[in-house]
């Protein structure tokens, strides 16, 4: 250990009774660690290569090291994420072969390390901070098992219908600018329109008739209800305050009004006494024609007295900016004329992170 720069924490995080993590094989191995580099002349990086939850290595791991060690982070110590994506019965490969390298740090040395010992690696090498690195990996294997239960549900029910769902997926994987894609892939706001929601229910619907239950399809509408809830009761966590909304349609650049979450969310606060103005170039009341029409005299019936003609009408008098969808011109307004205001943004605009005075909270971030 004295002639090495260099260890890999690789243990198992197996599961305790009630779901979470069980640490005492990674505990017990950080103390051996630090043990053994106290009396080195010269600096050392632990990684971390365990599935651990985030978090635990600022708080649970670093602690250990440091107290065993005598050292402090940056003065002779240095600890970094790896975390490792390798599948049984083809880990080699996958170690050769990896997607990426995933480094998180807080310092350049370790990152330097790190990055010298995968030099020859094929494979971009990313950087990140150590919480993010650790989350990546729950990611990627809850997704994967997303995928997997998505392809069983549809499975039954298409075989409930006489159709081979190997050809079905099959033909769906050939799609690589959507399905199979970074495509949809982005935290932010409920999905809705005129049919996302209307063919969940639509193959819902099938699925009952035929007997099946799907309870992971099924739970899709839900989850994407609670969203819109996560929304209004940030919104109105202050108190009763004038809103002002930016974009109404379901996504930018339509005036499709059909579904959307922002109606939803609009329509809930004008429902519980909340003033509120709306700013979506795309939506002119006067144009609106067909089922569009009916939906929005349905839900909003007097939509045309809340839509405002610029960014700064829109803002006159609000206690909140809500950020459904805007563009740049309306994102400078925002920046230019908060106020000190709550931003509540549910689109993701980086330059609204950093509005000096203003209260900032994004939906996902």
């Amino acid at each position: 250990m004295k002639r090495s720069e260099l260890s890999f924490i690789s243990v198992g995080t197996p599961s305790a009774r009630n779901g979470g993590t069980l640490f005492n094989a990674i505990d017990a191995v950080a103390m051996e660690i630090g043990s053994a580099i106290r009396g080195k002349d010269t600096g050392h990086v632990v990684t971390v290569r365990s599935t651990v939850p985030p978090g635990t290595i600022e708080e649970r791991i670093a602690p250990t090291l440091i107290k065993a060690s005598g050292r402090q982070l940056g003065q002779g110590l240095d600890i970094c994420s790896n975390p490792e994506f390798l599948r049984e019965g083809s880990a080699i490969h996958d170690f050769e072969n990896p997607s990426f390298t995933l480094i998180g740090g807080s310092g350049e040395n370790g990152f330097a390390v790190l990055e010298a010992v995968y030099r020859e690696t094929k494979a971009p090498v990313i950087r990140t901070d150590i919480r993010t690195a650790e989350s990546i990996k729950y990611l990627c294997n809850i997704f994967h098992a997303v995928k997997i239960g998505f392809a069983n549900e549809i499975g039954a029910v298409l075989k409930s219908l006489g159709v081979d769902a190997r050809d079905a997926m099959r033909v769906f994987c050939e799609d690589r600018i959507l399905n199979i894609s970074p495509a949809y892939l982005r935290p932010g706001f409920a999905f809705g329109g005129s049919c996302l929601p209307k063919d969940v229910r639509a193959f819902l619907a099938v699925a009952q008739s035929q007997g099946v239950e799907l309870p992971f399809l099924g739970s899709l509408l839900q989850s994407n209800t609670r969203h819109i809830d996560r929304a209004f009761e940030m919104i109105v966590r202050g108190g009763r305050r004038k809103v002002a909304l930016f974009g109404l349609a379901f996504k930018p650049g339509t005036d499709d009004l059909r579904e959307s979450p922002l109606v939803t969310l609009a329509e809930r606060l004008i429902g519980k006494g909340f003033e509120l103005t709306i700013f979506d170039k795309h939506v002119d009341v006067a144009r609106l024609m067909g089922a569009n029409r009916e939906y929005i005299d349905r839900e909003i019936p007097h939509l045309e007295r809340l839509l405002k003609a610029s960014a700064e009408e829109t803002m006159d008098g609000a206690g909140v900016i809500v950020i459904g969808h805007a563009a740049a011109p309306e994102i400078a307004a925002i920046k230019a004329n908060h106020g000190g205001r709550t931003i509540v943004d549910l689109q993701g605009v980086k330059d609204l992170e950093t509005c000096e005075g203003a209260h900032y909270e994004g939906i996902c971030w």
